[in-house]
């Protein structure tokens, strides 16, 4: 891509190593009646392995400069189109409304500086993705696959493994992008529960788990001061913890538990 200006402000770092592209797609089980996702397709080189193998790939690219290097790329491929647009702003429902398909994946190279705010529009979507496996910062990767008691263990940890099973993939150096990041990535797979925690309202459920993790080094009862305290200590007592334990110690079920009960 010579002479292409690289924008630091769309996180524009693309993945140029075809062996970890093609191990990316092998992480994906990707079966007959299929479309895939992709978020940020950059210059298409991921692009073209989903082309190869799934029956539909859509595509969301912001940068419309690059339009004219994606159709090269893929002109090869008919069973791929690109939407130039803000993925953020899209009504994906709307999107496949004219595909047919059986499963529905999700494969991306994230821009860094959005991240959450993809993977919260896609879980919020209402759509049943089957995969969704995405690079990620390492250091993000590893909050997401973070256990209880780690120091990686957040809010958002809590809320993915509501919906998903979290899957570390691989390692991906930063020596396999043009231009080079300052970190390596992680390749990370979401897999879809096939029955979840059963949960009263899941936007309680959200906000008790952000104020849970609010500040960090406090324990449960400064942090969630504001609920029945009474409700959360008896819930804590049925799993060995108490008000003094902190919020990166809980499993989720004791979440889930707790924001059942105070909603009684």
């Amino acid at each position: 891509m010579k002479d292409f200006i690289y924008k630091k402000s769309l996180g524009q770092n693309f993945l140029n190593d075809l062996n970890v592209l093609t191990r990316i797609v092998k992480c994906v089980p990707i079966t007959s009646k299929s479309l895939v996702i992709e978020i940020g397709p950059g210059s298409g080189n991921l692009t073209k392995e989903l082309g190869k193998v799934a029956d539909n790939v859509l595509c969301y690219e912001i940068d419309e400069r690059l339009e004219t290097i994606l159709d090269d790329t893929l002109k090869d491929f008919s069973n791929v189109k690109v939407i130039f647009d803000d993925f953020l702003k899209r009504d994906i429902k709307e999107d496949l409304k004219d595909y047919n398909y059986d499963n529905l994946y999700l494969v991306a190279n994230l821009p860094y500086y959005i991240t959450t705010p993809i993977i919260e529009k896609v879980i919020n979507s209402g759509l049943s993705f089957k995969y969704i496996t995405v690079m990620i910062q390492k250091e993000v990767g590893e909050r997401f696959n973070a256990k209880p008691g780690s120091r990686e263990y957040n809010s958002l940890t809590v809320y993915l493994n509501y919906y998903f099973t979290i899957k570390k993939e691989f390692i991906v150096s930063r020596n396999s992008f043009t231009p080079k990041p300052n970190v390596d990535s992680m390749v990370i797979s979401l897999i879809r529960k096939d029955k979840l925690l059963p949960l009263k309202n899941i936007e309680h459920f959200d906000n008790l788990i952000r104020d849970a993790f609010k500040y960090k080094r406090k324990n449960i009862r400064n942090n969630l001061k504001n609920y029945n305290l009474e409700i959360i200590l008896d819930v804590l007592k049925k799993y060995n913890f108490d008000l003094t334990s902190r919020a990166e110690e809980l499993p989720l079920e004791v979440f889930v538990e707790m924001s059942n009960s105070l909603i009684d």
